[in-house]
């Protein structure tokens, strides 16, 4: 754009008033001087404005300042036409849109609201343009269309002025609330309390131990489960000691302290009190509580950011929940899973101890495979090769001719990198090695154990009331659990649907994967008892049956839900079948001289299994993942804390 302007001719006087703006296409707005006192030719042409002052009667040529210079943004104008602000419907954007030509607004409403924060002598002279989403060319505004605008903006405007006036409404009653708070820390931090020597000596005890202390005095230790205030004179903490929960009542003085005042979840305390039995209609853990005489704070555990729940709750990324572990424990289900666990592992031990086994522990670090060479952990023991067991199998059969049936509960290791939600790197296992027995007495063995260990642990009210909690509606199992060959479950997934991923039948003699296994195990709905696998597939220890050598003496037990939790087998007991067992697998019989001398020095018929105690857990208390039923499980990837 090139303009030219005559402001004043000699000795004459203006033409037309001057304009109070103009623009510069590079520059932008130029403002005028207060006073014009020369001619002025104005020049714009995309470049910054170059101006000349010319032209004093005498012809004498002088050079003035250039005009100050003043930026508004997005738009085009002269005196002579109006200001265009460009709104484009499809391409347009009220966010990153100036109202130009190249950066349009999307909506009349930011246009409209655009000219509204121009001074109000200004606002006339702008124009709208709209391109409507289905048209290729801008046209002016219609005005129905900027009436429409204009009153969203009133309305938006309304509404903006209403929020400001709530957030600042908002924002005294924060101040004046912060400013009383801060009063009452002060007034709080004068009140001290003391024991009531006059009151009885305190009994001190363990939260399990309240009923049957009610009516006394007693001192007991623990963190704060649960915080409850309720109104200025009363205050309820549900204290948690690992052996229970206790609910306990401060009033008046008690919680007027400061550190009642800032008392944290996670706190430790110790408190005094009488245990009362509750009245009729109320309820609390036991149902009683403790009123409280005297207490105080023991270990106070951080609030705001750094608080707790802040840190890790039932929201959180799993990732973040492995990572704060220690933290997540001490959670009401984490601490009742593992508070099972530890039931559950006492009564394995107390049914292997009733019908006679003995318990022994194997060795951790050892130089032999169970399960394939894939999944061992090496490490350098002394300069010399060594694994983490995948299982204590071998170990377990040195024991049958001195110590009869045996078992252990002792870790394995697997290198599998799994990340199902059924797979641990580190894991408790279960085993058991018998001697002088059939197949069938495997089976019933099995069956027997997970039968049994269910109705130990149903049988005590504490640990019943803790799976209930965390698997609503489970009940043990009283009938006969399946069994199912494997070459029948080939044929129940084929005929019920279940197929590889590329649509192809299942056929004999390939393994099942998890997903079609449990699959079959959750329609069924019961216990399955899967037997008689074929040898390829299966470890170099198991025998082949004597009326189909295409198959072994093994069994896997699927439970509902999870899956697999059980694997056993009989064990080859002929020497010379191990042999060939060894050379078949291309294992070097060396390391194993000690395994094979049992099958040399009195070999005799038996047969064992192991069970993954995560596994168990997760079916009988419905987990997800077997990660939630250990302490702190180890899997690709994770090794803490």
């Amino acid at each position: 754009m090139v303009r030219v302007r005559p402001i004043r001719q000699l000795g004459g006087t203006p033409r037309k008033p001057y304009p109070k703006y103009v623009w510069s296409p590079a520059g932008g707005w130029w403002g005028q001087p207060k006073q014009w006192k020369r001619n002025t030719l104005i020049v714009g042409a995309g470049i910054t404005a170059v101006m000349a002052f010319v032209f004093k009667k005498s012809a004498e040529l002088e050079k003035r300042t250039l005009y100050p210079r003043v930026w508004i943004p997005s738009m085009i104008w002269a005196k002579q036409f109006k200001v265009i602000v460009y709104v484009d419907e499809a391409a347009g954007s009220d966010e990153s849109g100036h109202g130009t030509k190249e950066a349009p607004y999307k909506t009349a409403l930011a246009a409209v609201t655009l000219v509204a924060n121009m001074p109000e002598e200004k606002q006339e002279t702008f124009k709208i343009m709209v391109k409507k989403a289905d048209s290729d060319d801008y046209a002016e505004i219609t005005a129905s269309a900027l009436k429409k605008a204009k009153n969203a903006h009133k309305i938006a405007e309304k509404k903006a002025k209403k929020q400001a006036e709530q957030a600042a409404k908002d924002q005294a009653q924060q101040q004046a609330k912060q400013l009383e708070e801060q009063r009452k820390l002060e007034e709080s931090k004068q009140i001290k309390l003391t024991l009531d020597e006059s009151l009885p000596e305190p009994k001190l005890i363990r939260i399990k131990d309240a009923t049957e202390c009610r009516g006394q005095r007693v001192k007991v230790f623990g963190w704060v489960n649960r915080l409850r205030v309720q109104g200025k004179d009363m205050m309820f903490i549900v204290l948690r000691d690992g052996t229970g929960y206790l609910q306990c009542v401060l009033t008046n003085r008690l919680c007027h302290t400061y550190d009642a005042l800032t008392l944290t979840l996670d706190s430790t305390v110790v408190l005094y009190g009488t245990v009362d039995k509750l009245p009729e209609g109320k309820t609390a853990p036991g149902g009683h509580e403790l009123t409280v005489d005297y207490w105080e704070v023991v270990g106070k555990a951080p609030g705001g950011d750094d608080a707790i729940t802040n840190k890790v709750n039932a929201e959180s990324d799993p990732s973040i929940q492995y990572q704060q572990r220690h933290l997540v424990i001490r959670g009401d289900t984490a601490s009742a899973v593992l508070k099972v666990r530890s039931r559950v592992m006492r009564a394995f031990r107390d049914h292997f101890d009733s019908a006679g086994y003995f318990e022994v522990t194997p060795p951790c670090m050892v130089q032999t495979q169970v399960e394939g060479g894939s999944t061992l952990f090496s490490f350098n023991y002394y300069g010399e090769q060594a694994y983490l067991t995948q299982s204590s199998q071998l170990y377990l059969e040195t024991c049958l001719p001195s110590m009869g049936a045996v078992y252990t509960m002792a870790e394995s290791y697997r290198a599998e990198k799994s990340h199902t939600r059924r797979h641990l790197s580190e894991y408790t296992h279960c085993e058991a090695e018998i001697p002088f027995i059939s197949f069938n007495d495997l089976l019933d063995c099995i069956e027997n154990m997970v039968k049994d260990v269910v109705n130990r642990v149903w049988a005590e009210p504490e640990t019943r009331a803790m799976i209930e909690q965390l698997n609503p509606g489970f009940k043990p199992y009283t009938e006969p659990f399946v069994r199912m060959r494997y070459e029948e479950a080939i044929k129940w997934l084929n005929d019920n649907g279940v197929k590889h991923e590329d649509g192809s039948d299942y056929v004999f003699g390939e393994d099942i994967p998890e997903s079609p296994e449990r699959a079959m195990t959750d329609k069924i709905g019961k216990p399955i008892l899967l037997t008689h696998f074929p040898g390829p597939i299966k470890a170099f220890y198991m025998p082949a049956t004597k009326e189909d050598p295409r198959v072994t003496e093994s069994v896997d037990l699927l439970m509902p839900g999870v899956g697999e939790i059980v694997g056993g087998s009989m064990r080859i007991w002929d020497h010379d079948d191990l042999l060939a067992a060894y050379k078949r697998e291309g294992l070097d019989t060396a390391p194993y001289y000690w395994y094979l001398d049992q099958r040399k020095y009195g070999t005799c018929p038996h047969g064992g299994f192991g069970l993954g105690v995560e596994r168990f857990l997760a079916w009988l208390l419905k987990r997800f993942t077997v990660r939630e039923c250990c302490l702190y499980p180890r899997f690709v990837d994770r090794c803490q804390p």
